[in-house]
């Protein structure tokens, strides 16, 4: 079932247009008496998914003048508080609820990106990857001999046939002088060609920075692929965009994130320069979300708690009157990605060579356990909470050995400590979040059947640890609390398609269910950890989260009834109207909203050069993890 919901004054439609009843001389003179407390916008003829639990039926919410939930229940009950300005809103049977908290997103990496021609995560040949690159070089004449060509979303396992490795040398073909990099989608690699290597002078001699990889061939020499902290060795070379373009940039992504439902996000790596970029959004009024800033700690900073406390207290300082932000996470990278060729991810048991054999590769521990525990204490102490990248089962077993030496230390509880991504959790350490009141924050959108999934992982490590992927209703089962997080722009936002394959495990772009009848959620359990689950791990539950009087009006009406409909068309709803606290900040029916929604549609269908189509018969699926480039 889909709706279009309709919005208007009681002034047009009267108190009838509410709820069906007669709106005679008495009903108009209860609604007088009680004018100091009429609500500003009531929703109703609406199915209401509170995300508390037992909470009976309700089908209509009412929103005061302060930006606050006034009240819920059925419609005849909540008629009292429309008084002659508020406004009405028929839901016509679709889904009103929490606005979607994503609890793990890179919005300004959304902006920068933007801004750069994408390859869209494809898979493709090598001839066919350099006539797209061809085609971008034609598109940006006058470049030669010095303009970076910068290119946005490559698939770090995209080269085909699969297996093939990248090297400066395939770059170094193409008709240019000019320095050439491929950003990678996961935010954990770039590729670029000789020129580049040249500007940012690596050589065979280079070493690798700590937390950092050089990739070099069996010669010694720089094969042209750099991971995680190796990157800013070629990324601080490569020109930034102005500021007006970046904050316009950066305004348009956030619209799309409205108009997807979203309106709280935790920014999963800040320093002064993201969060100059949000002063400058505030203040141009282009900041509609509630935003979670995550100050990222580094590996070197990580040993030394007290250098690392002072750091994120002085951006605290000079940021903290931006309105819109709330400060108190920090974030903490301890292994890289899982996937071939990459395998960074830190695993307990090594990864596997092509045939099934052990190799001496466990991957990469950015930082040990014992550092990560007395960060920890020192930041919960403060008040803070820590956020740690754990995409591999030695990183996840890392992470919360430090938040139970940190527990230990301080006696503190309640930290709402959290691990994001957990690709691969070994099932010992299922029960030790609940343990240890540490949030699972999951992108679930990549628990389907993939390249990713299965070419990518499945034989490098084994179908008993593959069983462990993403082990959602596992952890669930051992009373975690789970949260939600999209990740972007390592995939495109599509926040529906998340929250469908969290249940099924498919999604609309897998090949198969990834252990669904093992991880798949619940529709329940799917929506309340995209709202008040992730509000739990953002500590905002007090604020937002749920649908209950005294709440903020963080609210979604949707265009259809998601607690009912076929799993499988959650994917396709749209929202009509986002409100973050009372306010609206998208409107599918205003001109700002359907210019936000035409976006979201050419992002999640964008015309691609002709070489894609010839791959998969134009099938593409973006990067699978974490942005968080340095």
């Amino acid at each position: 079932m889909t709706s279009s919901f309709a919005r208007r004054s009681v002034l047009a439609a009267g108190a009838a247009g509410l709820v069906g009843a007669a709106a005679g001389p008495a009903a108009a003179a209860q609604r007088g008496a009680a004018h100091h407390r009429a609500a500003a916008l009531v929703i109703h003829n609406a199915r209401v998914f509170t995300g508390l639990p037992g909470a009976r039926p309700v089908e209509a919410v009412a929103v005061g003048h302060d930006g606050r939930i006034l009240a819920t229940g059925r419609g005849r009950e909540l008629h009292r508080l429309a008084g002659r300005d508020t406004e009405i809103v028929d839901a016509r049977g679709a889904t009103v609820m929490s606005g979607i908290h994503d609890g793990h997103v890179h919005p300004l990496g959304a902006g920068d990106r933007s801004l750069r021609p994408s390859l869209e995560g494809a898979e493709t040949t090598a001839e066919e990857l350099l006539a797209i690159l061809t085609g971008f070089l034609q598109d940006t004449p006058g470049q030669e001999p010095d303009g970076w060509l910068v290119v946005s979303d490559w698939n770090p396992i995209g080269l085909l046939p699969h297996g093939t490795l990248p090297h400066h040398s395939l770059l170094d073909t193409l008709p240019t002088r000019r320095p050439v990099a491929l950003l990678g989608g996961d935010g954990h690699n770039i590729w670029v060609n000789a020129r580049a290597l040249e500007i940012a002078g690596i050589t065979a001699a280079t070493p690798d920075p700590v937390g950092g990889k050089i990739v070099k061939g069996p010669d010694g020499q720089p094969s042209g692929v750099l991971k995680d902290d190796a990157q800013p060795l070629v990324t601080r070379h490569i020109p930034e965009p102005s500021e007006v373009e970046l904050v316009a940039a950066c305004s348009r992504v956030l619209a799309q994130a409205a108009a997807s439902g979203v309106t709280t996000m935790m920014d999963a790596m800040v320093g002064q320069s993201e969060l100059a970029t949000y002063q400058a959004l505030a203040n141009a009024g282009t900041l509609p979300q509630r935003i979670v800033p995550a100050i990222r700690i580094d590996a070197d900073l990580a040993k030394d708690p007290k250098a690392a406390l002072a750091y994120a207290r002085g951006l605290q300082r000079s940021f903290r009157n931006v309105p819109g932000l709330r400060f108190g996470t920090i974030k903490v990278f301890l292994d890289g990605v899982i996937e071939y060729p990459a395998h960074t991810a830190a695993l307990l048991a090594p990864y596997l060579d092509d045939s099934g054999h052990p190799t001496d590769n466990r991957g990469e521990l950015y930082v040990s356990g014992q550092d990560y525990g007395r960060l920890t204490a020192v930041f919960n102490r403060a008040g803070w909470q820590m956020h740690a990248h754990g995409l591999g089962d030695r990183a996840v077993r890392t992470a919360l050995d430090g938040y139970a030496y940190a527990r230990r230390a301080t006696g503190l509880r309640g930290a709402r400590n959290t691990i994001a991504h957990l690709q691969l959790v070994d099932p010992a350490d299922l029960g030790r979040f609940a343990a240890l009141d540490v949030v699972a924050c999951m992108q679930l959108q990549w628990a389907e059947q993939d390249t990713w999934t299965m070419e990518a992982l499945l034989p490098y490590i084994g179908p008993e640890r593959h069983r462990w992927m993403y082990p959602a209703r596992s952890l669930e089962r051992h009373g975690a609390r789970l949260s939600g997080g999209s990740d972007w722009p390592v995939d495109p936002l599509q926040v529906w398609n998340q929250i469908r394959t969290a249940i099924d495990r498919t999604g609309a772009e897998g090949e198969g269910p990834l252990y669904r009848e093992l991880e798949g959620l619940s529709r329940t359990s799917a929506l309340r950890m995209h709202t008040h689950g992730t509000a739990w791990q953002l500590r905002m539950d007090r604020l937002t989260g749920t649908v209950r009087p005294g709440l903020a009006a963080d609210l979604i009406v949707l265009d259809r009834d998601v607690t009912e409909c076929p799993v499988a068309d959650i994917s396709d709803t749209r929202v009509e109207l986002t409100l973050v606290g009372g306010r609206v900040v998208h409107d599918s029916h205003s001109s700002a909203g359907r210019a936000a929604v035409a976006r979201l549609d050419r992002a999640a269908a964008a015309p691609r050069p002709a070489a894609y189509a010839a791959v998969h018969g134009g099938r593409h699926r973006a990067c699978g993890h974490d942005d968080d480039r340095p």
